[in-house]
């Protein structure tokens, strides 16, 4: 069972960044500043017109030159990794943080760059007043809409699409146990898609989640939800698929899991992908890398009404995944050294609709 947590920086051993940049140098082509758009990841999303995005955090773009040159090439599309979240921007409660957010949506603005938001109502990453407040249900409803009315109407016109509601299924299918769900009940959800619409009418609105992307119990009870809630003409638009992969562990159901949704005439996108291996990762661990993220994001792509695909970060330097799950890592198409690794060609291979 996945459960995410705030993401850790974790440089990769040295032995294994030393192998995975010995592969790459090998296995793929080295891309250049002066590379034509066109043979980018960002210049194939753009030319058939869909996202093609990247988790950051606030540390790397304020600090990691390398880092920077890559999203700015690679990506068209950026999400906030921890500097949305509720934590981050109120940390006590009426006071609050924009900094980091704000560098975000100015650096994307600054490069044409599309910004995901991430995320209006969680149930981890709460600030401790919220969480320990002993508020009641009223009181709760407040606060959120009042969240959710001040972050969306901050960045009202600059954010394309909002992870409104993150995480909120059990894997058996059942409604997590959250502070929401307990205090509020299932009608939170709706509450929260209609005050982020009315915050942001252009903006799309999704339901993110984690282990939902093969035909299952989990994603069976988002899709009854999801069409639960346009039969009563909430403003739901998307459904969000994380995709936090094992290698070798991409779901054969996944293509038509997505259809499914996108008949509901929902969009969908990959929002969180990667896809972890054992480490030491091995030439053969990282040639199947490389074969599941061009099958993960064919499978979205090859959908009608898919949005889009973003990684959850760009390099292994900043990834999450060894701080999570120990013994594995190089998750990420790019090295700590910001070399691309097989992972890299997979995904354009993805996204480039003639190879």
């Amino acid at each position: 069972m996945h459960r995410r947590r705030r993401r850790l920086f974790r440089p990769l051993p040295l032995a294994t960044a030393a192998a995975l940049v010995a592969v790459a140098a090998v296995a793929v082509p080295q891309l250049t500043p002066g590379a034509s758009a066109a043979t980018t990841l960002r210049g194939y999303a753009d030319g058939r017109g869909v996202r093609i995005g990247a988790a950051v955090g606030d540390t790397p773009l304020t600090s990691d030159s390398s880092y920077v040159s890559v999203l700015d090439r690679e990506f068209n599309s950026v999400t906030a990794e921890n500097a949305m979240k509720w934590d981050a921007l109120e940390p006590s409660r009426g006071t609050y943080n924009w900094a980091a957010a704000d560098r975000l949506v100015n650096h994307a603005v600054a490069h044409d760059q599309g910004v995901r938001g991430h995320t209006l109502v969680w149930y981890s990453q709460l600030p401790s007043w919220l969480k320990n407040g002993n508020f009641s249900a009223s009181q709760l409803n407040t606060l959120l809409k009042k969240h959710i009315d001040t972050t969306v109407g901050r960045y009202r016109g600059k954010v394309y699409a909002w992870d409104v509601v993150n995480e909120a299924f059990n894997e058996d299918g059942s409604m997590r146990g959250s502070l929401w769900q307990t205090e509020l009940g299932t009608g939170y959800i709706a509450n929260a898609l209609r005050w982020a619409h009315a915050a942001d009418p252009a903006a799309k609105l999704y339901i993110n989640d984690y282990n939902i992307e093969a035909d299952n119990a989990k994603s069976d009870a988002l899709y009854a939800l999801a069409r639960q809630l346009l039969a009563q003409g909430v403003p739901l638009h998307g459904i969000g698929f994380q995709s936090h992969f094992v290698v070798g562990q991409v779901p054969a159901s996944m293509k038509a899991n997505l259809k499914r949704f996108s008949d509901l005439g929902l969009e969908v996108s990959v929002t969180e992908l990667d896809i972890r291996v054992p480490l030491p990762a091995s030439a053969a661990e990282l040639a199947r890398q490389s074969a599941d993220y061009k099958l993960a994001s064919e499978n979205c792509l090859g959908v009608k009404r898919c949005a889009g695909v973003t990684v959850w970060g760009v390099s292994d330097t900043y990834s999450w995944v060894p701080g999570t799950f120990a013994g594995y890592g190089a998750a990420l198409p790019y090295t700590e050294h910001y070399a691309a690794k097989p992972a890299y060609t997979g995904l354009s291979n993805g996204v480039n609709p003639k190879a």
